[in-house]
């Protein structure tokens, strides 16, 4: 989703580049000194001289998403939040220049901010997708230069298998960054009078339906509950167990319950929907359209 940087957005960039680039580089002792200051004593002088200092990263890492057309001073401001959590996190102990640290948490920060904001729908949900996200058009190019052709299917499955992912990943993301999103209200068709939303269809059941499939449920229960009431307790035994259950019991199962034979389980059965067909009919004309009983 590309984002115009405004005429004073441009403005504020350009004046944020001279000043980080005009911060004097510090010594190790100098950047080690700094930290352990704010670690140990919280000094807010030491910690805004250490971070001045490196903001020349941020100019530096955020260069680098520039072709995916968020705002630099946006991607500059996200990674001066990755610089914060790595001056909160710097151990000067173990001997690692804080630019070497930093870096990651900036380029951390500036790639959750892309995934975020590139695209409406969101990309890059796990380590590999991310990685995939990040590293397709790089490779993708060095393969392209090496053959003198487009990318194909034997490179997509060496990019699979280079990043750790599943070849239909690689496919998915090579369609997600060949063009940009585009609007369900988008003007489509020759006159311009539809739009793409006209075209998707809804699968799911109208209000309408929905409502009389509610209030069919609701009767049928009601008049099965009715016929039920003038049955024999054996009967009731047998249409519940039967007809009532997820689970229907045999006709054996039902005879050894009952002490009868299946033979006589099975006309004990087609007796009671006898009178629960003919309790039904009492309440409307054609009742096979809503209860089977066969």
């Amino acid at each position: 989703m590309l984002q115009k940087e405004s005429l004073e957005g441009q403005r504020a960039r350009s004046r944020f580049v001279r000043r980080s680039m005009s911060a004097p580089l510090l010594t190790r002792e100098r950047e080690f000194s700094l930290a352990r200051a704010w670690r140990d004593e919280r000094d807010t002088e030491a910690l805004h001289e250490l971070v001045t200092s490196y903001t020349r990263l941020l100019v530096s890492l955020a260069s680098r998403f520039r072709h995916y057309g968020l705002p630099t001073s946006d991607l500059a401001q996200e990674g001066a939040v990755g610089l914060m959590q790595a001056a909160e996190r710097f151990d000067p102990e173990r001997d690692v220049r804080f630019s070497t640290y930093a870096s990651w948490w900036i380029r951390s920060a500036m790639q959750d901010y892309v995934l975020r904001n590139w695209s409406i729908v969101r990309t890059g949900t796990t380590a590999a997708q991310k990685s995939l996200f990040f590293n397709f058009r790089r490779l993708r190019a060095r393969m392209e230069d090496a053959s003198g052709r487009p990318l194909d299917g034997r490179g997509r499955e060496a990019i699979a298998e280079t990043l750790a992912v599943k070849l239909g990943e690689v496919e998915a993301m090579e369609q997600r960054l060949g063009g940009p999103d585009q609007s369900l209200n988008m003007p489509f068709g020759e006159d311009g009078d539809e739009e793409y939303q006209d075209f998707l269809s809804d699968e799911r059941p109208s209000p309408e339906t929905t409502v009389i499939h509610v209030r069919d449920g609701e009767a049928r229960s009601r008049w099965i509950h009715d016929a039920l009431t003038g049955l024999s307790e054996r009967e009731r035994i047998i249409i519940r167990r039967r007809r009532l259950t997820e689970d229907s019991a045999t006709l054996e199962e039902l005879g050894s319950v009952l002490g009868v034979s299946k033979e006589r389980v099975r006309q004990l059965e087609s007796r009671a929907l006898a009178k629960m067909r003919m309790a039904i009919l009492t309440r409307i004309e054609q009742p096979a359209d809503l209860l089977d009983f066969a």
